[in-house]
């Protein structure tokens, strides 16, 4: 089965030249990789026409400036998806690198299955220092169980782009992005979201099939890319945005009634004894998946990032209601 990887990159010059031939060197007998270079400024097309002198199944499309307006990342997709030469399609970013040589033949594999139209990988992001760190790979993992796990129950909603793999023809006859073409973000959870059925989606967590990318490193571009998610999972259909609401508000809840109750000197053993069993419950359940999840390190610290990604999810929902204009670069 031939196979087109598509990356859509935007002043990447330095994860291209970094990372891209990790992926060029695959080793998987029919494929071929498109970079969408879109509007970049910087050194890409050097970078581009280098790789593409040493690399006969790399191809470029290249999007130039418009004066009046800024294009979107689904508009690059789109681009990216409308030269690829197959019907098998594997997403992901500038910034990431294949975990082994076998990432595109373990993705294409599922395909085997006549009836599956969507591939749902994972993108585990690199260890680094500082408690930012921390928190961008808990939220990864966390993001990672729920649809995973609700693919399994058989109500896939999302997906990763950095890790994401559908067929052509699929993104054809649902309409591409037209739907959500409005919403800066949404390439990839959005198009899942609306294409994605209990018979077409298999999952891939396989260590060898995940692809590692360079997590933020400020608070302020992390906030960002978290506003733009936010916007994107508004327009969820309503079954999975009732699902994640119950899901995000009992565990906000929990820890408001709880601080609140600390605050009060409402029974401190009792919250106390409550906040402790959470945790132990959390870690029973956690333990096998975070392994698998490359975050086995994030265990003990489950007990401090818990409590905090809620209260920054929380921040988030709530400036997200006054946030209009963002983009995806």
């Amino acid at each position: 089965m031939p196979v087109s990887v598509i990356i859509c990159a935007r002043n990447e010059a330095e994860n291209l030249a970094k990372n891209l031939e990790k992926v060029l060197q695959q080793d998987y007998p029919d494929f071929e990789v498109i970079v969408v270079n879109d509007c970049s400024s910087d050194r890409s097309d050097d970078v581009l026409r280098d790789f593409q002198e040493r690399y006969q199944h790399l191809k470029v499309v290249k999007i130039e400036e418009h004066p009046r307006y800024k294009t979107a990342k689904k508009f690059a997709a789109t681009l990216g998806i409308k030269a690829a030469s197959h019907e098998i399609l594997i997403f992901t970013d500038a910034d990431c690198e294949p975990a082994s040589s076998s990432w595109i033949e373990i993705m294409a594999s599922h395909y085997q299955n006549n009836e599956t139209e969507i591939v749902l990988g994972y993108s585990p992001y690199f260890k680094e220092r500082g408690f930012l760190n921390k928190l961008i790979r808990y939220e990864t993992f966390q993001t990672a169980l729920n649809y995973f796990s609700f693919a399994l129950y058989g109500m896939p909603y999302m997906g990763v782009g950095r890790n994401l793999s559908y067929k052509k023809s699929l993104f054809f006859k649902g309409k591409g992005f037209a739907a959500h073409m409005h919403i800066p973000s949404g390439d990839d959870d959005l198009f899942v979201n609306q294409n994605a059925t209990a018979q077409n989606v298999a999952i891939e967590v396989r260590e060898d099939a995940q692809v590692w990318s360079t997590p933020k490193g400020t608070w302020k571009a992390y906030w960002q890319q978290k506003l733009r998610h936010i916007g994107a999972g508004k327009i969820y259909k309503k079954q999975h945005k009732v699902y994640l609401s119950l899901q995000a508000s009992s565990a906000i809840c929990f820890y408001a009634l709880g601080f609140t109750g600390l605050i009060l000197s409402i029974e401190p053993y009792f919250l106390l004894g409550a906040f402790l069993l959470r945790f132990l419950i959390q870690f029973y359940i956690f333990y096998k998946p975070v392994g698998r999840f490359q975050n086995k390190d994030l265990l003990w610290w489950f007990i401090l990032l818990d409590p905090f990604y809620y209260i920054y999810l929380t921040g988030l929902n709530v400036v997200g209601l006054f946030s209009k204009k963002i983009s995806w670069k």
